[in-house]
């Protein structure tokens, strides 16, 4: 087979193409779009189907090229069925919730920065806002509070637009071999071509609701994938440290994705030291009432890695013994967590078993359970220790204290193609 001679007839073509790419991303700033800056990964295999190494894709002009070329197709088959006022099914993407907007405005406050358009803000005001911080060594957390402030984008019969890319009318049309509504979209093109109309079987109503449905499912069951391939490949690490950031607060403890090898895993709140922390949805933190530590979004710690379930497709972490020490260190004197703290702090079914001194045991893993058998066991004569012994190795401390399945997923994929092809 003969390749194209790239230096003939093809490589004026492509230049062209390339002017048209530079015009494109042009009118993309005019228009507005939000660009958020994202870091999509992407895992190696060896000959025996393990992960070698999990490393980050870089995106090149021919990848933006490719990029501008479908949002253009996307806008032109959109326009083309709103002026034949044929039904479809737009890809909308609706502005943000009010309340949303208000926490946002909240948070950013507190750094002294301002999200402009009022009540109303536009694409372009999230944009303009992106560039003033993208200096800042805040910036990731910034930036992530600001992408989960938007709404998901999904399928509809009724065009509100979509808001991250700035399109009054955009729809999916590039990927009818593997996306249904794509398929529709081509079809109803073709009734229209045809002279005629296309009507589905079901309301299109109801198709973009379930459109949207699976493609949510499809996500999660993506997720699912990868996440019990990172467990596999973390398997055999346990017990290892290393850096990383917070990707997420919640009111169980804190995800962390660590720096090298792209793994995200959480540090459960009963392993954050001895202290009650409370949890802000709206500032993004875990803090602590007597020591004032405190946990934020986007915050560099270093962790341990203590577990990788492979049947909960779970990574657990706990604070490197230097971190846990200087925590330690810090308040004045002995407070033990009070008995009623412990359900507030959860939000799942685990509530943890606590020692006969009030203070919230540690979850059980593979150092702690080890460390509840001396408290289990009662300094009594030896005829009695036959009865305690039992409930006191790690494997009873294990069945009482199980930690609950926390899938360590977040919304970051779905958000990412918003921000690009929507």
């Amino acid at each position: 087979m003969s390749w194209l001679p790239v230096d003939g007839w093809l490589m004026p073509h492509v230049d062209n193409l390339y002017k048209l790419f530079h015009a494109l991303h042009k009118a993309r700033g005019q228009r507005g779009a939000i660009d958020f800056e994202t870091t999509e990964t992407q895992m190696l295999f060896n000959a025996d189907g393990k992960i070698e190494n999990i490393v980050p894709v870089v995106r090149n002009d021919a990848h933006r090229i490719i990029e501008e070329c479908m949002l253009a197709a996307n806008v032109c088959a959109s326009n083309f069925l709103a002026e034949h006022k044929q039904t479809c099914l737009y890809r909308i993407h609706a502005a943000p919730g009010e309340e949303k907007l208000k926490n946002l405005r909240s948070f950013l406050g507190e750094f002294g920065l301002a999200l402009g358009g009022g009540d109303d803000p536009k694409a372009k005001d999230y944009a303009k806002l992106l560039e003033q911080i993208k200096p800042r060594p805040d910036f990731q957390l910034l930036q992530t509070v600001m992408l989960r402030s938007l709404k998901q984008a999904m399928y509809s019969p009724d065009n509100v637009g979509h808001f991250g890319l700035a399109y009054e009318h955009y729809t999916h049309f590039t990927s009818p071999i593997r996306r249904y509504p794509d398929l529709l979209v081509h079809r109803a093109i073709k009734a229209v071509l045809a002279g005629g109309r296309y009507t589905p079987h079901d309301s299109w109503e109801d198709i973009g609701l379930r459109c949207s449905a699976t493609e949510r499912r499809a996500d999660e069951a993506t997720r699912d994938v990868e996440n019990w391939l990172k467990c596999f490949f973390m398997k055999e690490r346990i017990g290892e440290e290393f850096d990383g950031t917070i990707s997420a607060v919640t009111a169980f403890g804190i995800f962390v994705a660590l720096d090298t090898i792209y793994i995200e895993g959480l540090v459960h709140v009963s392993e954050l030291g001895s202290d009650y922390f409370q949890f802000d949805n709206i500032k993004h933190q875990m803090l602590g009432e007597r020591t004032g530590q405190r946990f934020r979004l986007g915050d560099r710690v270093r962790v341990r890695l203590v577990r990788a379930d492979l049947e909960s497709n779970r990574i657990d972490f706990v604070l490197a013994q230097e971190l846990r020490g200087a925590l330690s260190r810090k308040p004045a004197g002995k407070v033990a967590v009070s008995k009623g703290m412990a359900p507030r702090r959860q939000v799942e079914e685990r509530k943890p078993a606590k020692a006969k001194s009030g203070k919230v045991a540690p979850k059980a893993s593979a150092k702690a359970a080890p460390k509840a058998a001396p408290k289990a066991t009662p300094k009594a004569t030896p005829k009695a220790t036959p009865k305690a012994t039992p409930k006191a190795t790690p494997k009873a401390v294990s069945k009482k204290a199980a930690a609950p399945r926390i899938k360590t997923t977040t919304p970051k994929a779905p958000r990412k193609a918003q921000s690009k092809r929507g």
